[in-house]
């Protein structure tokens, strides 16, 4: 544990988080007491109330701890490698279509005003979209469709023109 006299504006130390910890660099000291530092993990500035917090001076790395983060970097990507190594390609798969996608794909077929109860079930009978098992798709759809309309507005693709009806936007 550090005290405040221990404590040097521009030095490097270690800042307590929770369990963890983070290196941080003292900038200046802040107006209300404590100091104001750089946290260089994240380069966000931070306040430090309390010396209690810092661990103890961390030496900046050098051309050899350079190496090792070199080091680190490409068994990061060797980890990256080997995590996709398992995957089939993503090219080969068809991509899902979602229900709103379907749903818009089927009112500009029709051109006409549909339920969601209608939407759902014309989207599995033309095999646009099925549903994984959920008890209620047509909810989730409406759900998903008022939800558009609310947060979009005039840009939403969907446009409610009756109890429950919803037809393409013009």
């Amino acid at each position: 544990m550090m005290k405040t006299t221990d404590i040097k504006i521009g030095s490097v130390y270690a800042l307590k988080v929770g369990k963890n910890t983070t290196p941080v660099r003292i900038m200046k000291a802040a107006e209300k007491g404590g100091w104001e530092a750089i946290g260089l993990a994240t380069n966000k500035p931070l306040t430090i109330k309390t010396a209690s917090r810092l661990v103890a001076p961390k030496t900046p790395t050098a051309a050899p701890g350079a190496k090792s983060a070199a080091k680190s970097s490409k068994s990061t990507s060797q980890a990256k490698q080997a995590n996709t190594a398992h995957r089939a390609p993503t090219s080969a798969k068809a991509k899902h279509i979602s229900a709103l996608d379907s749903a818009q794909r089927l009112l500009a077929e029709t051109k006409e005003p549909m339920t969601c109860r209608q939407l759902i079930e014309a989207m599995a009978a033309k095999g646009y979209w099925q549903s994984v098992g959920g008890k209620t798709p047509q909810n989730t759809l409406h759900a998903a469709i008022a939800k558009e309309i609310r947060t979009k507005g005039k840009a939403s693709r969907f446009r409610k023109v009756g109890r429950g009806q919803f037809a393409l936007a013009k």
